[in-house]
């Protein structure tokens, strides 16, 4: 099956800064994706460039098998929902939708109408007196009534309370569900990614650090507790480190290994997602080292 999101040594620079190096991704359809880092990582970027709102420095990007709002037909394949979550601030909701339905040849206007009745919009409240939850919805509205292939959110719940957080989150999932589209979402809030996502890619330092499926990650990932030890010599054959951190008597690790832990000098715990995505941000930071996996499927 054709990938979402394709990318062969792709690199984006500002200037001398680099916002994205030598990144080969390849995520697989009928996905949520989570897309995690911290600021700077090039999580932005990456989507931008996914959107076509940028233009690459050098390597390639495919979004459904072509290249990034290359015409008109591509346009309408992808909907995206900017990190500001931006509407016009004079025009009322029923004039977004219009407008909407104008510029997306394939505008589903039930689909639209009925989630704002859902919501309780008023059609004739101007988008400049929502509440930043509502203008949310209204921006997740437009993007999903175009009834896009995939849905690329960038940070759109950031400056959200956490109730309407949530009900952003519940409209995603419920779309979602209906119409099998694929979504990348990119957060900070791991606490999130981890309801709705099944698929999850990691960037720090402008690289790919991490990519796979949610499960998978987790099931290979573990915490090793046990005596003050050098991790080189305590390792076996297969099992990768990933972080480690050591007081006077006790060491505690991250391993990834396909094979269970079967070792008596060990305490074995497994990792939830904002342990396992902490653990390499964390690392990643410590020691600037370069991408240390890739899980694609």
């Amino acid at each position: 099956m054709t990938p979402v999101i394709e990318t062969h040594r792709l690199t984006k620079r500002y200037g001398r800064r680099q916002a994205l190096s030598d990144c080969d991704l390849s995520i697989p359809p009928g996905r949520v994706v989570g897309l995690v880092g911290p600021n700077g990582a090039g999580k932005s970027t990456l989507l931008q460039l996914a959107c076509g709102l940028l233009a690459p420095t050098s390597g390639t990007i495919e979004v459904l098998g072509a290249a990034p709002a290359s015409g008109p037909a591509q346009l309408a394949k992808v909907g995206f929902v900017a990190q500001d979550t931006p509407t016009y601030a004079r025009l009322t909701v029923a004039e977004h939708l219009r407008l909407g339905a104008r510029l997306n040849p394939g505008w589903d206007a039930g689909l639209a109408a009925r989630r704002i009745e859902l919501l309780g919009l008023d059609p004739a409240q101007q988008a400049g007196k929502l509440s930043g939850g509502q203008r949310a919805q209204l921006a997740l509205t437009l993007a999903v009534a175009k009834r896009p292939e995939l849905l690329i959110l960038d940070e759109p719940v950031a400056s959200l309370d956490p109730l309407a957080r949530r009900e952003f989150l519940q409209s995603l999932m419920e779309f979602v569900a209906e119409s099998g589209s694929s979504v990348v979402l990119s957060s900070h809030l791991v606490a999130d990614l981890e309801r709705i996502c099944d698929y999850l890619v990691v960037l720090t330092a402008s690289r790919v650090q991490l990519v796979g499926d949610v499960d998978e990650l987790l099931a290979t990932h573990h915490r090793l507790i046990g005596d003050s030890c050098d991790p080189a010599a305590a390792l076996s054959g297969g099992q990768q480190l990933i972080q480690a951190s050591h007081t006077e008597r006790q060491s505690t690790l991250v391993v990834r290994s396909t094979a269970p832990v079967d070792d008596d000098r060990w305490t074995v715990a497994g990792l939830d997602l904002e342990d396992l995505v902490l653990a390499y941000l964390t690392e990643a930071a410590t020691v600037g080292r370069t991408p240390v996996l890739e899980t694609q499927r």
